[in-house]
């Protein structure tokens, strides 16, 4: 089973690699203060990680940032506290195709939201939200830094040192960091 799951990944890696050589995107680096939207992928396996996303919808509300939020859980029914949020939408098992794409409408207007900010929150690498990052026409793409740097789709990788640091809480307050840092301003020289 496992063999044939490799397989199917290997031939939707080679499909991916050719979509994205045709894939025209020019990242804009944009400073935190000037963001509006920001879309989210994540792996919605470990259900704790719902709360830090729900209080990080809050801040961005505040901020008056429009937030979304695409997570995608491998089994066939969602737990209870994923359905019914408006900002938020979540691929199952039957969303993915024979090669582990998604096929769903939603998952299609996501890759093809313009979105200021795109925030992958995939630690365990799952192929379909590789697939959709991949994708994504966002202006910025925000990933985990790994040692395959050179095939993530990610224009800033944040690196998070340490098992125990590796948490979606730590990663988001990183992103933010980071976002605040960026200068895009074009009047302002760099110091």
């Amino acid at each position: 089973m496992e063999f044939f799951k490799k397989i199917r990944i290997k031939a939707s890696k080679a499909l991916l690699m050719r979509k994205t050589i045709r894939l025209h995107r020019k990242p804009s680096f944009i400073n935190l203060a000037n963001i509006r939207t920001v879309g989210i992928l994540w792996d919605a396996t470990n259900t704790d990680d719902f709360r830090v996303l729900s209080g990080f919808h809050q801040k961005m509300q505040e901020r008056k940032v429009d937030l979304k939020i695409l997570g995608y859980y491998p089994g066939k029914e969602l737990p209870d506290q994923y359905t019914a949020l408006r900002f938020m939408t979540c691929l199952k098992k039957q969303d993915i195709d024979f090669l582990y794409r998604p096929v769903t409408r939603e998952a299609i207007s996501f890759i093809n939201q313009k979105f200021d900010v795109l925030i992958d929150i995939n630690f365990k690498k799952q192929f379909p939200l590789f697939y959709i990052s991949s994708l994504s026409l966002a202006g910025m793409k925000v990933g985990l830094a790994d040692s395959e740097a050179g095939l993530l789709p990610f224009d800033l990788m944040i690196a998070l040192k340490g098992s125990s640091s590796v948490n979606v809480e730590n990663y988001l307050n990183q992103v933010l960091h980071y976002l605040d840092m960026i200068n895009s301003e074009p009047d302002k020289k760099a110091v």
